[in-house]
Parts: C-alpha cells; structure tokens; sequence
C-alpha cells in the first residue's frame, strides 16, 4: 500500500475479490457491450471497417478486461499495473503502420464506460448494505480509472516509439507513398514509382492477405501473398505490411486469378483469406482495384463466411446488400420466407435453376443429380417461398447467394 493509494477496509476488499471473480468469467453480452463500445467511438469506423484491426482492438480490450479482474482476485482493492502483452502491443503497432494511432486510443475510453456499467450491476448483487456499497463503488471507480488511464499512457508511450521506428527505412517509404496513392493525393507517377519499385502504368490486379485470428505468422502471409502471385500468373508483385496479420498485394495482370488456382496454394494455412479486387488500370485502377479488395475482406468478416478465397467480382451483390446488418435478416426472411430453413440441397438447387436461366436440363448437369430429382426441389421450393420463383427470381437469388457466403456464427 501506498500513502496515495488506500486501501479500503477488509469486508470491502473480500467484495472487491468475490466481484472480479464474475467479471473474471464475462457474459457473452457483456463482452459483445465492450467491443461494440470500443469501435463506436468518434473516428472509429475506419477500425471497425477493417476486420484485422478490429479483431485486435476486441483481443486487446478482453485482454485488459481479464488482467484487471485477475490482479483483483489475486489483490483486491490494490493499484492494477499496465498490461502490455502482445494482443495491445501489437494492436498499438497495426494502429500506427496504417496511421491511425491518433483515434485508436479512443477505444479505451468508450469501452471503459460499458465496463463500469456491468461491474457496478456485479456490485450491487454483493452486499446489501450501503456502506459497504458506497465504499466498493468508490475504490471500484478508482481501480478502473486509474487503470485506464495508465493504459492509454503506455500505448501512447509504445505508439511513439513505433511511429519513430516506421518513419525509418523504405518500408516506411513504400507504405506512405502506398497510403497518398489510396487517399488520392496529388502525388507525380513517376516519384511514386521509384519509391515502390513497381509500375504504375498498365494493368494491376490488388489482393488483401489477412489472418483470420491474427495468430498467422508473417511467413504464412507471405506464402499466401507467393500463391496468389503465381495464381495470377505475374512475375513479380508490390507488397506493403499493412499489420502484423495483414498484407496489401498489388500484380500487374489485367485479369484476376482463379479462386480454386489461390485456394490450392493455402493448403496448410486454414486461418489464412485473401481478399481480390477487380483488375484497374493505371493509378485509378490501382486505388480502386485495392478498395474492391477491402471491400470483400469487409464482407468476408461480417458474414463469418467460411469461404478463404473471394473475389469482388464474385460477391459485388452480396457485399452490397449485406453492408447493413441490421438489414439483411429482415430481407433473408422477406425474399425467401420457409426457403430460408429448407434443407441445403433444396436452396442450391433453386441457385443454380436460376443461373441456369431456368433450363432444367442444365440444373441437373451442373449438380450432378436426376432431371426428376430438380423438379421436386423446385416444387418443394414453390411450397416454402412468399411468392412465385418466376415473380421474384432474381431477388430469390440474390438472397440465396447470401446465404452460401455466410458463415454459421451470422
């Protein structure tokens, strides 16, 4: 103990332990309260957008989360010192390589007024009497914001020196020149050019590498980098580390590589998805080429999808109406009605009547089953959907295409 920091009487402090011992073990609900705090505070979207530097801020925020609960049970009452593991550590690192330590630390702030709202419903069911109630939520109010505040002073601290480490070097160079292209600045062509060592004139063709629990090691990102490359047919690419989990690819091919052809060279790597943008020409295509491959990473990571491998061009519709949570079960459930809970092969077989532009002949062919065994799925189709697959077609797809991107957790 400290002459700046009491500690509160015994009786209080058995309440302190017996509290973090709860928060030790954290609903669901709470948690999903924290991390949605955490990416909706002021200038969070573009963290919240991006899959690879979200997950990092949820790891970081649990981290935190459960090391003050345990220095709780362990010393109750008494000052928490700083975590500084790896999940906030390399959270603050991806934050400053793509620039946006100016807003990440906002996140510690937001996420700290859920964090006391739950632990003060953990206090009240502790003890009855006020006292004891009033002296818990005082230390308990201390505890929390000195905590945070200590916190936010480290990775402030751990920014620093990894913005004067990334201002060094031609990583740095690559990355900056990287982020004016993207951001549409005035930046001349030819000066671009030699600070990435790549062409900017012609086609190019960009991909996302990420891992999916941030786990990945850099050398499995760049062997997925490697497969995409030699998928694509291109002899040499422009990669820039967007993160310790994350890769930017661009190729200069004029034609995206085959989803099955990226597939093939991830073997080995289940947590690794690459993300494929439409072929662009010149700056602009190689800006926008980037974006529709960011765009596709997003959709991937909000729909839990299962899928390693995609390409825009492949999920344009789906990524387009899926950009709304709130919205696409309420269009699942309106579009499809009981089609939505039909068995699988029903679903898929309505999918590919209509890419077959309705030839039953051609359905059978491509699901390699009977004319007759199409027939009674579409007719058990007819019996579940709201309206006629021949009113609402193309909607009834659109929905069904949904469905096959997303992953069971959505």
């Amino acid at each position: 103990m400290t002459p700046d920091w009491p500690l509160p009487a015994p009786t209080v402090r058995e309440l302190f332990r017996r509290g973090a011992e709860i928060a030790l073990d954290p609903r669901a609900d709470w948690v999903a309260d924290l991390h949605t705090a955490a990416l909706s505070g002021a200038g969070m979207r573009p963290v919240a957008e991006d899959p690879v530097l979200a997950a990092g801020t949820r790891r970081a925020n649990l981290a935190n989360l459960l090391h003050w609960a345990t220095a709780n049970v362990q010393r109750p009452g008494e000052r928490v010192p700083v975590y500084v593991g790896p999940e906030v550590l390399e959270g603050a690192r991806d934050l400053v390589r793509r620039g946006l330590d100016h807003i990440g630390l906002d996140a510690y702030r937001t996420a700290q007024a859920v964090a006391w709202r739950h632990w003060m419903g953990i206090c009240f069911t502790l003890t009855s009497d006020t006292g004891e109630l009033r002296d818990l939520l005082d230390v308990s109010a201390r505890s929390i914001t000195t905590f945070i505040d200590d916190t936010v002073a480290a990775v402030a601290q751990q920014m620093a020196a990894e913005r004067s480490e990334l201002t060094r070097g031609a990583h740095a160079e690559r990355r900056a020149t990287v982020s004016l292209l993207l951001e549409g600045a005035p930046l001349p062509r030819a000066r671009a050019e030699v600070q990435l060592g790549y062409g900017l004139t012609g086609p190019h063709t960009a991909a996302v590498v990420w891992s999916g629990s941030g786990d990945t090691g850099s050398d499995q990102l760049e062997a997925a980098a490697e497969a995409t490359m030699r998928a694509a047919g291109a002899g040499r690419r422009l990669t820039v580390v967007a993160g310790a989990a994350a890769l930017w690819v661009w190729l200069p091919v004029d034609r995206a590589p085959e989803v099955a052809a990226v597939a093939a060279g991830l073997a080995g790597a289940p947590d690794v998805r690459v993300a494929i943008g439409r072929p662009g020409t010149d700056v602009d295509g190689f800006r926008r080429s980037h974006l529709d491959a960011a765009t596709t990473q997003q959709m991937l990571a909000r729909l839990t999808s299962p899928q390693q491998v995609a390409r825009f061009a492949d999920v344009q519709l789906v990524a387009l109406l899926t950009a709304d949570p709130t919205r696409v079960e309420e269009y699942l459930t309106a579009t499809l009605g009981d089609l939505l809970h039909a068995d699988a092969a029903v679903r898929d077989t309505v999918l590919a009547f209509v890419a077959e532009l309705g030839n039953v002949a051609r359905t059978a062919a491509r699901l390699f089953t009977h004319r007759n065994t199409v027939l009674r799925r579409l007719a058990r189709a007819e019996e579940l959907l709201p309206r006629p697959l021949a009113e609402d077609a193309v909607a009834v797809a659109a929905a069904l295409d949904v469905l096959r991107w997303r992953g069971a957790g959505s």
